[in-house]
């Protein structure tokens, strides 16, 4: 028989697996495009996404190879400003 406090604490696991469930992570895509230059895009993922340098510099190969890369992930709203910041840089990149 489960005592008062272990039903109370299962259904507090029960609660949290629920909130983990119901909270989609998002990406920023980052897609390729003829304009930007290595330099600019390995910046301006190190200003706004808090890359490494060596991260920055990995999705900017994706992106050159594979058309796109995700370089970011978290809540929508985490997500968003950076976004904004990346579109406001001349980059190409979207939430999903």
């Amino acid at each position: 028989m489960k005592t008062r406090f272990d039903q109370h604490k299962e259904q507090e696991s029960q609660d949290e697996d629920v909130l983990v469930a119901t909270e989609r992570e998002h990406e920023i895509i980052l897609y390729n495009d003829d304009v930007n230059t290595f330099d600019h895009v390995i910046k301006t993922l190190i200003a706004v996404c808090e890359h490494t340098p060596q991260q920055a510099e990995q999705c900017a190969m994706i992106v050159h190879y594979n058309g796109k890369c995700a370089v970011k992930s978290g809540s929508y709203k985490e997500l968003e400003p950076k976004c904004t910041r990346l579109l406001d840089a001349g980059l190409s990149a979207e939430i999903v």
